[in-house]
């Protein structure tokens, strides 16, 4: 990294610093929720890099002096000042720019997962909800809390799709990177040949948000409540319970029937809908920054992959980062967590290059 390049890092790392000292000496600040926490986040999350960058400074003084020391005579202890100094500054750019990368403003969120079954009929099903246990039994490794919100359950047993609320600090930074198509190849129970087949579900997760993130006027929505059905049709429940919550400007559609009482089926229908609303809003930023932005769900094409779970083979492989572990000793025990890191090492690495694209 070059010395130019070095500088002007180091340039807007201060030039940052004082844009937070800025907003945190401003009183109106207290009275704006978002933009407090937003303000102390960005804080907390850059600073090694204002230390490296003080660091950098100084070590640009000691330099600076010890050559200008030089210049009265030769002398072997300033000389070994002066390479010290020069040796910091080539270790100090490649950190300051690592440190620079800001974590995903959403990471420390909570989440809500929703499994579809795409092709595969009966058989997709089941494996939405064999990716529902998955993802359980890694929440409940990791410390994190799951809640189920809604679920359409198909006649063989499986999901046609089904959704997960997780809660836990950093929830969103573990299940950001599980969105897409899914891919399970295995011989049905069904199957009397012993032939493989391959099926898919979609995955989304969404971070969630509150309502004071997305604001939603209550004349936009269109709330109706219905009795409750369970597989083929039949009543499961005698009162009108079951909350279907429509958002008129978008045709955002959210229906939920776990619960028994119709506010509670109402408060989830809602916290899906905000989180839906939510990431569209998102993906309509990333969109501006990315035109060639793709959707996480795709079409749920067998073709388009983000990861393939081969039950003869005893393995699963996350295409992204070509990361292979076992199928059953690993992925159906919810220990997922090789794939995790991986994957939040390739987006580290990935934002490191956009900076570098950017000539920081």
């Amino acid at each position: 990294m070059s010395d130019d390049v070095v500088s002007r890092l180091v340039d807007q790392v201060d030039a940052t610093r004082a844009e937070l000292e800025a907003a945190l000496a401003d009183p109106a600040l207290v009275n704006d929720r978002l933009k407090y926490a937003d303000v102390n986040r960005r804080w907390s999350g850059l600073t090694d890099a204002f230390a490296l960058a003080a660091r950098y400074r100084d070590a640009q003084s000691q330099i600076a002096e010890a050559e200008a020391m030089l210049a009265d005579g030769d002398d072997d202890d300033i000389r070994a000042i002066l390479k010290e100094s020069r040796d910091e500054l080539d270790m100090l750019g490649p950190a300051l720019r690592e440190a620079m990368v800001e974590p995903d403003p959403n990471d420390d969120r909570d989440v809500i997962v929703e499994i579809r079954a795409a092709a595969g009929g009966e058989e997709a099903a089941l494996f939405a909800r064999d990716l529902l246990d998955v993802y359980s039994k890694y929440s409940q490794s990791l410390g994190f809390r799951t809640e189920l919100m809604e679920s359409s359950p198909a006649d063989a047993g499986g999901f046609k799709d089904v959704s997960l609320a997780i809660k836990g600090k950093g929830a969103y930074s573990v299940f950001k990177h599980e969105g897409g198509v899914h891919r399970v190849q295995r011989i049905p129970a069904t199957e009397s040949q012993g032939r493989i087949h391959t099926s898919t579900a979609t995955v989304a997760v969404m971070p969630e948000a509150d309502d004071v993130e997305v604001n939603v006027d209550q004349n936009d929505l269109k709330i109706d409540v219905y009795r409750s059905t369970g597989p083929g049709g039949q009543s499961v429940n005698t009162t009108d319970s079951a909350v279907r919550i429509t958002h008129l400007p978008t045709g955002l559609v959210v229906a939920i029937q776990d619960e028994k009482s119709q506010l509670q089926n109402k408060d989830k229908a809602m916290r899906v809908l905000r989180a839906r609303l939510y990431e569209r809003a998102l993906a309509e930023q990333m969109a501006q920054l990315s035109a060639d932005r793709r959707s996480q769900l795709g079409s749920g094409d067998r073709s388009e992959k983000i990861r393939t779970y081969n039950y003869p083979q005893d393995r699963v492989t996350d295409h992204r980062v070509n990361v292979t572990i076992t199928l059953r000793g690993q992925v159906l025990e919810g220990q997922l967590g090789k794939v995790t890191e991986a994957l939040q090492a390739e987006e580290r690495r990935l934002r490191l290059s956009e900076m570098t694209d950017s000539g920081v």
